[in-house]
């Protein structure tokens, strides 16, 4: 994929979020055919809108690519938060466990271990803000979703929980509510069962490049799956011992 292609999915992004007009597509020929132009795209768009990167959503799946999205720091909340519905009128949530790193990762030729990144990062609760640039019927394929830095919107911070290490984050007891009335209530969901394992391929990923910053931030896949709400809403996510994290969209 020429730097030509990425600029014009890129533009066509940009547009779309300008607008909130819903694309049916990239345009023609400028689909990404991997992670890594995915990645590219997003990286374009982000420049052109002017924006900073405030936090990172991540996946890993079955020995495939480890994948990013952007998440821009003007969308990054603290909790309780207060979102208007119509920039982002999909109003979609989905509940994660999320890391700070308090210490820098930077480049380097050798992996890190899961013990270097859990001596590195304090978790907490998220809330994930969902809301794609694409239409509901587009034809789009994954690396599609991914470009549009998957269907980010934003995010809900929680406290960090410094004391962590004795839990089980694949398997804590997580409740969703939305205005009160409890949606979902299980123990664990997380994708992989390990969401300190995904923020470990994160890093893997991240120190091929630029590697990250002390206070830098990654989200690592929903545990509640994906549910999507109303203008007026309140929804509430607490994983048991970690913390819990609350959005209203406001009218």
């Amino acid at each position: 994929m020429d730097q030509a292609s990425i600029q014009k999915a890129a533009d066509a992004l940009v547009a779309a979020r300008r607008s909130m007009t819903p694309l049916q597509g990239l345009p023609a020929g400028t689909s990404p055919a991997t992670p890594t132009e995915a990645h590219a795209i997003q990286d374009a768009t982000t420049r052109l809108l002017g924006k900073t990167v405030g936090a990172y959503k991540t996946m890993t799946r079955n020995g495939q690519p480890t994948e990013r999205g952007i998440i821009y720091a003007g969308t990054v909340f603290t909790t309780p938060a207060a979102v208007p519905a119509a920039t982002m009128p999909q109003c979609g949530v989905e509940g994660e466990v999320a890391f700070v790193f308090r210490q820098p990762l930077p480049p380097r030729a050798a992996p890190y271990t899961r013990e270097e990144v859990a001596g590195s990062v304090e978790p907490f609760a998220a809330i994930e803000l969902v809301h794609s640039r694409f239409a509901a019927d587009a034809p789009i394929g994954p690396l599609d979703k991914l470009a549009d830095s998957v269907s980010n919107a934003g995010f809900v911070a929680a406290p960090v929980r410094s004391d962590w290490h004795e839990l089980e984050l694949g398997a804590l007891p997580v409740t969703l509510t939305v205005n009160g009335e409890t949606i979902l209530s299980q123990v664990g969901g997380h994708f992989t069962g390990d969401p300190l394992g995904v923020a470990v391929a994160f890093v893997n990923l991240m120190r091929e490049s630029v590697g990250l910053a002390a206070g830098a931030i990654v989200t690592s896949g929903t545990c509640t799956g994906l549910h999507f709400l109303k203008p007026g809403d309140t929804c509430t996510v607490r994983f048991e011992g970690l913390g819990e994290a609350t959005v209203t969209f406001t009218v």
